[in-house]
């Protein structure tokens, strides 16, 4: 799983190194980045005790608001349900087809 973290956030400095960004204004963004990341996974991390107007909360907080949250919170809802029910390794070996 570290490996996978390394890699995201390495590609996501890549990216914003061929955007042409300074080292110091990577590293700012990074920072912004990373604590954004937390943020969302201590939010997700109790998902299932959440009501449905707490999950379109935290969508518009996160999204533009001019949308339609509630097709957005049904669909990640069945989404977080089929990855909960899944292991990580038939993800990563492509052994199951995403049906959800």
């Amino acid at each position: 799983m570290q490996n996978l973290y390394d890699y995201v956030f390495k590609q996501l400095e890549i990216s914003i190194r061929e955007v042409g960004y300074g080292d110091a204004s990577i590293n700012k963004r990074m920072k912004n980045y990373i604590n954004l990341f937390y943020s969302i996974i201590n939010q997700i991390e109790n998902w299932d005790k959440y009501d449905f107007q707490k999950k379109n909360a935290f969508f518009s907080d996160y999204l533009n608001k001019s949308i339609n949250m509630d097709k957005l919170t049904v669909y990640f809802d069945k989404y977080y349900i089929f990855l909960r029910n899944n292991t990580f390794n038939s993800f990563s070996k492509g052994v199951i087809k995403a049906k959800f």
